[in-house]
């Protein structure tokens, strides 16, 4: 879409440094390693000093530009500094920025935009609750709130999920790696599989599944002997993100809110990375005809980065009461402003279409880089949520994370930014903004192209 090519600082990537980092960036990094606390993880693996940022372009202080093909980890949904939301951003700031949970027209106007855009027939149905300012934020109230509504403790979540690292939140996430060093989370979490084909945990192809996964989760409320009492909740991402963007087979979302609704149970969607247009649609459940009582959301909601999250919820499941769930920075009006200003970016430039036209033409292109890289297992995704699998063999599927790693410095050092997940570290995850034009993806391409020549002869040269 050539009006889009305004919103980003240009259509490509420039390296003018003799070495990445470049030498105020290196500066800048020695300085966030002794000040800064020791959890930083970014930089790590894109070591870069930022100085500004627009659309899918970043510039670092050297003046090399990047193309973001990580989006803020899936935040910036409408770009960096999107002159169009920041008209309205500004305005907001002018007036008022801090007003609790009072009412506001400003917050009034987002409610009714999200209630809006989820399906006709349950629109009435649901209401919406702001949260503190993060998606784990959003993940505490819903499973606070199942459990109030039900009177019972416990919650099922899924084998690759991620849904944040705040107590309760990480409790609900599967990967080992972030709870190994704490003895306690809060308790009675239990998981079971998602539906993930590519690696399917009951070893069955895609042409003999008969919904296995669902059916054990079936089986494991349904007999005595699970070790597991009906809990409150489930949690589960409708398309998975730190999970290695795995995109589960049609028909199990369906099945797996149809056996909890059948025992009860409070069916919460985690929409926090998959959620406003990411795969095409206002949220990856609408794709679907599986119904959740609860939507966790945040990340793009914002925009453009301003932090903001919250539940969509059904009326009939409203147990709690006033207080029952404060906090100070709930619904940020800022933020509250932009996500005005990014749901009407959308409508005008009907970007909820040009996602899934954008999204196919980067899947087409990095299924024709496949052909060309024997260690490419599978490519899956929706709109612009999309993973690559990188493996040794395609018959066995063993992990190859260290060709990715790999791949991704030569990436890095070539202009191109993009987050790693996967149940192995052996997941290209790209999560750009909706906006990126036709052009920078085949910049991006190209800096693919380059990178996996290098990457091979190396390989070959060691093998």
């Amino acid at each position: 879409m050539e009006s889009l090519k305004k919103y980003h600082l240009s259509e490509r990537q420039k390296i003018i440094s003799s070495s990445i980092p470049g030498p105020k960036s290196e500066k800048l990094l020695k300085l966030q390693e002794d000040i800064e606390g020791s959890v930083v993880s970014y930089p790590k693996n894109m070591p870069i000093a930022i100085k500004r940022a627009k659309g899918s372009i970043i510039e670092d202080v050297d003046g090399n530009q990047f193309i973001d093909f990580f989006g803020g980890c899936g935040v910036l949904n409408v770009g960096h500094g999107n002159d169009f939301v920041l008209e309205y951003v500004k305005e907001q700031q002018a007036d008022l920025i801090h007003a609790l949970d009072f009412p506001t027209e400003n917050k009034l106007s987002l409610i009714q935009k999200i209630l809006n855009k989820i399906p006709e027939e349950i629109q009435g149905d649901y209401k919406v609750s702001f949260g503190g300012p993060t998606g784990s934020d959003a993940v505490e109230a819903a499973i606070k709130l199942a459990k109030i509504k039900t009177g019972r403790d416990g919650v099922i979540a899924f084998s690759g999920g991620y849904h944040g690292m705040t107590s309760g939140a990480l409790a609900v996430t599967s990967d080992t790696f972030f709870r190994k060093k704490l003895t306690s989370l809060i308790p009675n979490i239990h998981f079971v599989p998602y539906s993930y084909c590519y690696r399917c945990p009951f070893n069955k192809e895609e042409s003999n599944c008969n919904y296995d996964c669902a059916k054990h989760f079936e089986w494991i409320l349904e007999t005595g002997h699970s070790g597991i009492n009906i809990p409150a909740a489930i949690i589960l991402e409708p398309l998975q993100g730190e999970g290695g963007n795995v995109v589960p087979k049609d028909g199990f979302l369906e099945r797996i809110v149809k056996i909890a609704h059948k025992h009860d149970i409070i069916v919460i969607f985690d929409e926090i990375q998959s959620g406003f247009y990411r795969t095409g649609s206002f949220l990856e459940f609408m794709n679907t005809k599986a119904i959740p009582d609860i939507i966790t959301f945040s990340k793009g909601f914002g925009g453009i980065g301003f932090p903001i999250s919250g539940l969509i919820y059904r009326k009939d499941i409203e147990a709690w009461k006033s207080a029952d769930h404060i906090g100070t920075f709930r619904g940020n009006q800022v933020s509250i402003a932009a996500a005005r200003g990014a749901f009407d970016f959308i409508e005008q430039y009907n970007i909820e279409e040009y996602t899934k036209l954008i999204g196919e033409y980067l899947m087409k292109k990095l299924k024709d880089l496949a052909l060309d890289n024997p260690f490419i297992g599978e490519v899956r995704g929706k709109g612009m949520m999309i993973g690559v699998e990188f493996v040794k063999d395609k018959i066995t599927k063993e992990p190859f994370p260290e060709f990715l790693k790999k791949f991704r410095s030569e990436c890095f050092q070539r202009g191109l930014l993009f987050e790693v997940g996967g149940h192995y570290n052996n997941v290209l995850r790209l999560v750009p903004p909706l906006i990126t034009t036709h052009n920078i993806i085949n910049a991006a391409l190209e800096i693919m192209k380059e990178a996996t020549v290098v990457c091979m002869k190396e390989y070959l040269k060691l093998s």
